[in-house]
C-alpha cells in the first residue's frame, strides 16, 4: 500500500506566513488532498509522519484560536478500552484485577467495553472509579430481534456508555450510517452516554476525502435520526488504516482531522457543542505514543483497543493526561 508524502494541510492553496494567519479555515482543504504516491512503499509511513509536522502548525500550535489551551473539549479528558470480541472468564478476572490496582489519575474519565456476554462480571468486580461500557446495542426496545442487545439490557446491567458506529461494525458487519445514527439516537433517548466513531480507510485517505467521509459519518448523528442532545457523546476519530495495524496517525494528522471535526460541529451543530464535546483518537494508541498524542490542544482522550487489553499499558494510557498538563 502507498503513502503520501504530504500532509493534508500541506495543500493548503497559496502559502501564508503564520502571522497572517488568525484561525485554521477547512472550507476548501477536503478537497484539496493530493493523491498518495504509488512509488512509495507503506513500509515509509515513519517518515511521513515525521514530515507533517512543519505544515500542519496552523492546526495545532495556533493557541490564541481558543480560549481553552490544555484541552479544546471542556469535559475530561476520556479514555475508553473496547476489549471487543476477547477475553475468558479468567483471563478478564485478571485484566480487572490489574485495574483495580492501577494508580489512575483522578481528571480522567475512564470507561472499559467488555464483551457482552462478560459485563456482568466485570461490573461486579470493577472499581466504581472505572465505568462500563457495551460494545453495541439495537435500534429500539427489545423484542424479536434474535441476538440483538437492547439499550434497556444495557442500562440494566449498569453500563454508561455504548458505542456505536466503529469500523468494525461498518466495514465487517456492514451498518450504514443511517441505521448508526437510529441506535445513537435511541441510546441518548434512554440516558446512555455514545462514543461515537468515525474514520476513513486507507484508499479514502488516499483519494483526498478524509475530511468528506468523517463529516458524513458525522452527519448520522445530526440528520435525520437527530440525536436529543450532545452532552452524552463522545466522537472518537479512528482512521482505519490505523486499527489494528500498529500504523497510528501522527499526533500532527490526527489533531489536523480533530480540529476539522469541531469546526464541523460548530458550522453544523453549534458553537457550544463544538466547545464542549470531547473528541478522542483511537488507532493503534499504545503506552509509548499516547503522551505525544495527548500533547495536541484537540486530542480530548482516546479510544484503545489492543492496548486496553492489558492493565498496566491501559494505566499509562489514561495517566498520559499528565502530558496534557505539561503542554498546557
Amino acid at each position: 500500500m502507498a503513502v503520501a508524502s504530504t500532509s493534508l494541510a500541506s495543500q493548503m492553496s497559496g502559502p501564508k506566513s503564520a502571522t497572517s494567519i488568525s484561525c485554521p479555515q477547512f472550507s476548501g482543504l477536503r478537497k484539496s488532498f493530493s493523491k498518495l504516491d504509488n512509488s512509495v512503499s507503506f513500509s515509509t509511513s515513519q517518515a511521513f509522519f515525521q514530515n507533517v509536522d512543519s505544515h500542519l502548525r496552523l492546526s495545532s500550535d495556533r493557541k490564541g484560536c481558543r480560549a481553552v489551551v490544555a484541552m479544546a473539549g471542556s469535559g475530561k479528558f476520556f479514555v475508553g478500552g473496547n476489549w471487543k470480541c476477547n477475553g475468558t472468564k479468567d483471563s478478564i478476572s485478571k485484566l480487572v484485577s490489574d485495574l483495580n490496582n492501577a494508580q489512575l489519575e483522578s481528571d480522567v474519565d475512564v470507561v472499559v467495553a467488555p464483551p457482552f456476554l462478560y459485563i456482568d462480571q466485570v461490573k461486579n468486580s470493577l472499581t466504581d472509579r472505572i465505568e462500563v461500557s457495551a460494545q453495541n446495542c439495537w435500534t429500539g426496545k427489545g423484542g424479536a430481534f434474535t441476538g440483538e442487545i437492547s439499550i434497556e439490557q444495557v442500562k440494566d446491567l449498569g453500563c454508561k456508555w455504548v458505542i456505536l458506529g466503529h469500523s468494525e461494525r461498518r466495514h465487517v458487519i456492514g451498518e450504514n450510517d443511517e441505521f448508526i445514527g437510529k441506535k445513537a439516537a435511541y441510546a441518548l433517548s434512554q440516558g446512555v452516554g455514545v462514543i461515537a466513531c468515525i474514520g476513513e480507510l486507507l484508499q479514502e485517505r488516499e483519494a483526498g476525502k478524509t475530511f468528506d467521509v468523517c463529516f458524513q459519518q458525522l452527519k448520522a448523528f445530526a440528520g435525520r435520526y437527530a440525536i436529543p442532545s450532545w452532552d452524552n457523546v463522545v466522537i472518537a476519530y479512528e482512521p482505519v488504516w490505523a486499527i489494528g495495524t500498529g500504523k497510528v496517525a501522527s499526533p500532527e494528522q490526527a489533531q489536523e482531522v480533530h480540529v476539522a471535526v469541531r469546526d464541523w460541529l460548530t458550522k453544523n451543530v453549534s458553537a457550544d457543542v463544538a466547545s464542549k464535546t470531547r473528541i478522542i483518537y483511537g488507532g493503534s494508541v499504545n503506552g509509548s505514543n499516547s503522551s505525544d498524542l495527548a500533547k495536541k490542544e484537540d486530542i480530548d482522550g482516546f479510544l484503545v483497543g489492543g492496548a486496553s487489553l492489558k492493565g498496566p499499558e491501559f494505566a499509562t494510557i489514561v495517566n498520559s493526561v499528565t502530558a496534557k498538563k505539561v503542554a498546557a
